[in-house]
């Protein structure tokens, strides 16, 4: 089975073709996906000046885009929309992202992708933006790392992303239960924040971590200490509203902040890694878990992939851990179609006429 994923939820316009591959078997996710194509038209540097996303501006460029896109990613893939080139499979179903998100944006991708199920008379599958995060870890890995290692449920799930800071309990495709979340800013949300305050730029979390490793990497004598928020609470919820907050504080009671801008981010990125990885570890001992995934852009932060593993492998040594490629991690329309081929197994369409945008949609 071949799936179109489409993903326009924010400022990425993005499509790709994968198929199905591998076996299923009980107790285990061995069936995956391959990438015949991943094609991604990024906004970040029309956005920069900004300093975050313009909602209307990013929807301008998606209509600017889509259709080149999806041509490109059709193309790339060996496919010219329902006819074959090279004995390439043609398309069976389109995934779409349809929240959350910007409405603007989703609206984009939506009427596209329902244009394109209508005209190719092909089934569409509404995909949960947060689910395709999730989804990214069953995309065929091309690494030989050992850490990518057989996906075996129930798993725990942690989603960080600039509007989203998750995690869920995922004991097999279909069966995704949210088990906390952030209360108010996400963490890749308050790295942006966070290096505005510190004159870094956007996007803020590889500006920080840039910083951060280049602090580590000196001798220095600073003592900087920030909150590490909810991270004793008995639940599994987030907040890092405090942590902007305190950082906003302790940089107007500095008045030599600027010469310690490396210290300040190291201190800020590890506030915020400590949290993720304490709630995550609870978690996974409370519900038992053979596997404990990562999803999400922050998830590229390479600071957060190892401390995960060495805690992981020290604490939880008979618990698998899953990591997405790094191309994967930020917004793609590779782990929408793979969200989608589970989803398709399952039969799980929804007729083109019935497809709604819900920028609120939960997991």
């Amino acid at each position: 089975m071949t799936i179109l994923g489409i993903e326009t939820s924010c400022d990425e316009t993005a499509a790709a073709v994968v198929r199905g591959v591998g076996s299923e078997t009980h107790g285990n996710a061995s069936v995956q996906v391959q990438v015949l194509s991943n094609i991604v038209s990024s906004q970040i540097d029309i956005h920069k000046k900004y300093g975050g996303v313009v909602p209307e501006v990013a929807a301008r460029e998606h209509v600017l885009k889509i259709l080149p896109v999806i041509n490109e990613a059709l193309k790339k893939a060996g496919i010219n929309r329902r006819g074959t080139i090279n004995r390439a499979p043609t398309i069976d179903a389109i995934a779409i992202a349809n929240g959350p998100g910007l409405i603007t944006s989703l609206m984009v991708g939506v009427e596209t992708a329902k244009t394109l199920a209508y005209a190719w008379n092909i089934p569409i599958i509404p995909i949960n933006h947060i689910e395709g995060h999730i989804y990214a870890n069953f995309i065929r890995q091309q690494t030989t790392d050992d850490r990518r290692q057989e996906i075996k449920f129930p798993a725990v799930v942690l989603t960080v992303s600039g509007g989203h800071t998750l995690l869920a309990l995922m004991k097999g495709h279909g069966d995704i239960k949210t088990i906390g979340q952030t209360r108010d800013d996400a963490a890749g949300e308050a790295f942006d924040k966070g290096s505005k305050m510190l004159g870094l730029g956007y996007p803020g979390g590889p500006a920080i971590s840039k910083q951060a490793e280049s602090y580590e990497l000196q001798v220095m004598n600073y003592e900087i200490k920030l909150p590490r928020p909810m991270i004793n609470s008995a639940n599994f919820d987030f907040s890092f509203s405090g942590l902007k907050t305190a950082l906003l504080y302790s940089l107007k009671k500095d008045k030599n902040w600027k010469k310690k801008i490396p210290e300040y981010a190291r201190e800020y990125q590890q506030a915020i890694i400590d949290v993720l990885i304490s709630k995550t570890i609870k978690a996974a001992k409370k519900y038992n878990v053979s596997t404990i995934m990562l999803a999400g852009g922050v998830v590229a932060n390479l600071k957060l992939r190892c401390q995960f593993e060495k805690i992981i492998k020290n604490k939880l040594p008979n618990i698998n851990f899953v990591l997405p490629d790094l191309q994967y991690t930020t917004d793609n329309a590779a782990m929408m179609a793979a969200a989608g081929f589970f989803k398709a197994k399952r039969d799980e369409f929804t007729p083109w006429q019935d497809l709604r945008v819900d920028c609120n949609l939960e997991l």
